[in-house]
């Protein structure tokens, strides 16, 4: 039902009320058969189900398997170890990624907790859940409005709705019937659960509680929409299925090449299977992970940018499209007087400075000053003329029925009436030619075509001491103030440098068409001549929708309905969206976007609860300072991926190899584990502190459908396993005994991951670079990986628990050549890599030219 075309007497009918409001026994008999006003809570997950998610990870069932099956075997003490690094991953896990699904709670705090309504013609005080359809609510200025009314009589009645439109001027209500097709912000004879009495008062009919309300539609729009996952979450689950195969492969071939090539017992394939699996599986890698993300949370957090979950770091990176409202996030949030068209410039100063409501003594500051922020703008515009007050004699309140203002003042002996209202009216009312008043109608519109607001301003000396409408009659006009809430100049940077890094950039506004497009061109945005309105918006299938958003950046007068679509639509087009909000109004559209961003400080709790990231300085630019950095995790994610993996898999070489050759496991999981944790306690922390490189911001966003690993990466991991494990497993078959065949092979393992870590640094690069030494972490890695292994080869306790022994001089030597030729090699290969690539992507682009 569109309430808004109903007239008065016609919304009462068919509510089955009066004017007088509902007997009690009416209220009671509503309320039992349509239930309260109230949001319905949508079932929250069991705490139990929140921590075991974390546990049900591929590669940590395969982790779990193998520890059962040690303790079946009576391996206690190495499945127990095997065991413990699950558990803590798992928790790690639970306790870094948790989320609160909070914004229920924040819109029921948007509800008026009471209501004054009319029972039988008496005011009464009730809760607001008991409020019915029907019901008269009587409004007043500060009060949060319960429940959605057709308005029924008003008394200068404002009301602020940027919770719902994000405009923050309140607007002017009207108990008028509007015949044509309205969104929320045009329909003028409504009000809204939710928002916000600015001044006068009211009455209003009941004609939407609970659920059907706008705020309801809001709630429910947000209980619907399924969390979104994240790419990095997507590209590591990816990765553990990859992972997993190659696990499954090997293992299905030693079990059937050994049995059949050597006849080995399944005791012993059994134990060699549960090697492979320990030494395979990177369980450290999870913990690096979050520890890399949550560096990244901190360093953001100082930024100013609040990251609530962990991945949505790296989604900032991954970002393709940022969606951002307008008032406030691209703007200032502050109307300002932006143009001024008169001849009389020292006199539209003195009207602006009289013909208002907000300043009433000279020594008050602008900046303690509140209220209308139309005449806030023209007081900061005169501010520094130190103008003084004229007392006010008489005074004429501006209405929307009207569109003017006036005050009275004594001037000499006589009196001067200041008036400023709409253009239109003040030359209706003015003494002027045809000719002034087509130039002055000219000048108005070409300020409103650059979507400033215009105001006009005039006077009239008189005799009388009365203010009256009637009086208001041969005005002299005296000009024009264009104004308008303008852009920041960091947004213009921001913009600028996010088009640079490949990112789109669309402003999705509750503001009329003229005002977008003019902001919209300030800021750089690319395709301007064409805006897409709420209306049109609604004459569109979503087929067509996802059609046009690629070729349109500014959507206008929209809904939260049309933000949410919007963004839906851009996510089909395989776009990695980020979007920006501050009212209930954004909410869903924030849950919705790959990267919900809320606004700090003038931002809604709702659309805090709903976001992923809160801009603590509600600064458009911080955003794309947040993308740099996402950015830069990534790249160091993926470098500590790409350090991991080769080590891993020349463990499990290593294991493989020596049932081959059908001799003994060459290390036991606990020196594997020990080679896995330690790696990870020192080495793999390091990469994670490398700086941004030189195209962070200047490379368009990364490919989403590719993995972690392409196939250079692939190379690079097998080539280097082989490198680490082949040198190592013959250095250690060289000697006699098993603890110092283990020894070598450790240290071997360990050092050759030591060196290959600061290949890492760069892809291409060489490792060895000024950025090398700005690496603190790097070398206190280095130095603490050195204290753990000196403790495990020559300590008799590290001996021990173990299982190793001393080294030599010569044998350490040996062992260090073999991992500076490892050094040697990837440093070379990187280079002969760069070569081709480059060779590669100039003909690709060569061809594109053609």
């Amino acid at each position: 039902m569109k309430w808004y075309k109903q007239s008065v007497e016609e919304s009462l009918n068919k509510l089955d009320s009066q004017t007088t409001g509902l007997t009690k026994e009416e209220r009671d008999a509503r309320l039992k058969n349509n239930g309260p006003n109230k949001i319905e809570e949508k079932e929250q997950v069991q705490l139990w189900r929140k921590v075991a998610k974390h546990f049900t990870d591929l590669l940590m069932i395969v982790l779990i398997v193998a520890a059962l099956l040690k303790f079946a075997t009576g391996e206690v003490v190495e499945g127990g170890i095997i065991f413990l690094v699950v558990i803590v991953n798992g928790f790690v896990g639970y306790w870094q990624e948790r989320k609160a699904e909070e914004s229920l709670d924040g819109l029921k705090q948007m509800m008026g907790q009471e209501a004054v309504v009319l029972n039988e013609g008496q005011p009464i005080k009730v809760n607001s859940e008991e409020l019915v359809q029907g019901d008269i609510v009587i409004l007043k200025s500060g009060d949060v409005i319960p429940a959605d009314l057709r308005l029924i009589e008003v008394h200068d009645l404002t009301i602020e709705e940027s919770i719902l439109t994000g405009e923050s001027e309140a607007v002017e209500k009207t108990i008028e019937t509007i015949s044509e097709d309205a969104l929320a912000g045009d329909q003028l004879n409504m009000a809204f659960s939710g928002t916000l009495v600015q001044t006068g008062s009211a009455r209003g009919v009941v004609i939407a509680v609970g659920e059907a309300t706008e705020i309801g539609k809001i709630n429910h729009a947000l209980q619907s929409i399924q969390t979104q996952t994240t790419p990095l979450v997507k590209k590591m689950h990816q990765l553990n299925k990859q992972i997993f195969r190659g696990i499954l492969v090997l293992i299905l071939f030693l079990l059937f090449f050994t049995s059949f090539r050597y006849g080995m017992d399944w005791g012993l394939l059994f134990s060699a299977s549960i090697a492979l699996i320990v030494a395979m599986i990177p369980e450290g890698l999870p913990a690096v992970l979050t520890m890399i993300l949550s560096m990244g949370v901190k360093k953001m957090a100082d930024e100013n940018a609040i990251i609530k979950g962990m991945p949505a770091v790296e989604t900032l990176g991954s970002m393709t499209v940022i969606c951002s409202d307008k008032t406030g996030t691209l703007t200032k949030n502050e109307m300002t007087v932006q143009e001024l068209v008169t001849e009389e410039l020292p006199l539209i100063k003195e009207i602006m400075n009289n013909c208002q409501e907000l300043k009433t003594k000279d020594e008050q500051m602008i900046e303690e000053i509140q209220g209308n922020p139309t005449e806030l703008a023209l007081l900061k515009y005169i501010a520094e003329e130190k103008l003084q007050l004229k007392p006010v004699l008489a005074k004429i309140p501006f209405s929307s029925s009207y569109k003017y203002m006036a005050t009275m003042h004594r001037e000499d002996n006589n009196h001067v009436i200041f008036v400023k209202g709409a253009p239109e009216v003040l030359l209706e009312k003015a003494e002027i030619t045809n000719e002034a008043r087509h130039q002055w109608e000219k000048r108005g519109l070409d300020l409103a075509s650059k979507g400033q607001r215009v105001l006009g301003f005039g006077y009239k000396k008189v005799a009388s001491e009365e203010l009256t409408h009637d009086l208001l009659t041969g005005l002299t006009f005296v000009g024009l103030a264009g104004i308008i809430d303008p852009p920041k100049e960091s947004a213009i940077q921001a913009v600028q440098q996010a088009q640079q890094a490949g990112i789109s950039v669309k402003m999705i506004t509750g503001d009329h068409k003229a005002t977008a497009q003019a902001i919209s061109e300030q800021i750089g945005l690319k395709h301007t001549s064409k805006i897409l309105e709420g209306t049109d918006i609604d004459h569109m299938s979503d087929e067509a929708l996802a059609d046009a958003v690629g070729q349109v950046d500014v959507f206008a007068r929209t809904t939260p309905d049309h933000k949410l679509r919007i963004v839906t639509a851009l996510q089909k087009k395989e776009e990695i969206v980020g979007m920006t909000g501050d009212g209930v109004n954004d909410a869903p559209a924030l849950k919705q976007a790959d990267i919900g961003i809320a606004m700090g400080i003038k931002g809604s709790e709702v659309s805090k609860q709903a976001a992923d990231m809160v801009l603590a300085d509600d600064n458009f630019y911080t955003i794309v300072k947040a993308v740099k950095e996402g950015r830069r995790i990534f790249d160091n994610l993926q470098k500590t991926i790409n350090f991991f993996l080769p080590t891993a898999l020349a463990q499990g070489l290593i294991v493989i190899l020596a049932l081959l050759m059908n001799r003994p496991l060459p290390l036991t999981p606990i020196q594997i584990l020990w080679v896995n944790m330690v790696t990870t306690i020192t080495l793999s922390y390091a990469l994670g502190f490398e700086q941004a490189g030189r195209d962070t911001m200047t490379r368009p966003p990364r490919d989403t459908k590719k993995g972690i690993l392409s196939g250079y990466n692939f190379f690079r991991i097998l080539y280097v396993s082989l490198l680490i494990m082949i040198p190592a497993y013959f250095l250690a078959m060289r000697f006699e005994g098993a603890a110092l065949q283990q020894t070598i092979l450790l240290q071997s393992i360990v050092l050759g991951q030591a060196v290959y870590m600061i290949n890492c640094r760069e892809k291409f690069d060489p490792a060895i670079n000024r950025r090398f030494f700005k690496n603190k972490f790097l070398f206190l890695s280095l130095g603490i990986l050195f204290v753990l292994q000196l403790g495990v080869v020559f300590l008799p306790l590290g001996q021990q628990l173990i299982g190793t022994t001393s080294l030599s001089l010569t044998q350490q030597l040996v062992i260090l050549g073999n991992a500076l030729l490892l050094f040697f090699i990837v440093e070379l290969e990187k280079r002969i890599s760069k070569e081709i690539f480059r060779k590669k992507e100039k003909t690709i682009s060569h061809y594109q030219k053609d």
